[in-house]
């Protein structure tokens, strides 16, 4: 029991990261700080706004998210919040124990190695369902590219089996009788979302330092295309939209 609590001491996990052992420096301030914004600012920005403010109705009528309505913009500022208050703490972890392995590295030193251990693994599960969210939101842009051009993919290779699944459109949902079968199985295969993820996987592969220029190159796009939006949105601003301004009080901003 002793060994799962063990911890590791700071000044063996900074000597991992000398000698030939040790992962080379390529990343500078200012690809960190991209890789930040990159991170803080996800697809949600483009996919999540709506159903954040109008709120979200499962298939079977129950309420999956309740809508902040204009007071959306207080959600924002307690966000931002959060995500100041956890770039602080790791910041200062960051800057005590410099070595490869994020928080995986920060819990070994101060937990031990069963907490680090499950926090790693919670790592690889959080990234896996985030990726799939955000391939999918870009799917369904890179779908709606597609029809201006007048291009249109089989609604079969657009949509995920999970999408169909709890979907409350009969549409969507009759998908699941209507999609190619093998075995008994429909098949439904969002077809961008799972090459966008095969193109980002194969640039990982390349290297830190090519993923980092990519990341940077796809950040000030993300900035710019965010801010042409506020932009252009200012000048089409309804004061009678922001009434009722808190619809559903405090429970829609958290």
């Amino acid at each position: 029991m002793s060994q799962l609590l063990a911890r590791k001491p700071i000044a063996e996990l900074v000597a991992e990261t000398e000698g030939p052992q040790g992962l080379r420096r390529t990343l500078g301030a200012g690809d960190l700080i991209m890789l930040a914004i990159g991170a803080v600012i996800g697809a949600g920005i483009f996919g999540a706004i709506g159903t954040a403010a109008a709120g979200q109705i499962g298939p079977n009528g129950e309420v999956i998210r309740t809508g902040a309505g204009p007071a959306l913009v207080f959600s924002f500022l307690l966000l931002g919040a959060a995500c100041a208050l956890a770039g602080l703490c790791y910041a200062e972890l960051a800057s005590m124990i410099p070595q490869a392995g994020s928080a995986y590295a920060y819990s070994y030193a101060t937990l031990g190695e069963l907490v680090a251990w499950i926090i790693g693994w919670d790592l690889i599960l959080e990234y896996a369902v985030g990726n799939v969210a955000v391939a999918i939101s870009w799917g369904d842009y890179f779908n709606t590219l597609l029809r201006g051009f007048g291009l249109q993919l089989p609604v079969w290779m657009t949509t995920g089996y999970r999408t169909a699944l709890l979907s409350s459109d009969p549409q969507v949902h009759g998908l699941l009788a209507s999609a190619p079968h093998i075995a008994g199985v429909p098949i439904l295969i969002h077809v961008p979302a799972f090459g966008i993820v095969m193109l980002i996987t194969w640039l990982l592969l390349r290297g830190a330092r090519e993923s980092a220029t990519a990341n940077n190159i796809m950040v000030v796009i993300k900035l710019l295309a965010l801010t042409l939006f506020v932009a252009v949105g200012a000048t089409h601003l309804h004061t009678a939209n922001y009434h009722p301004f808190f619809p559903n009080g405090f429970t829609g901003v958290h």
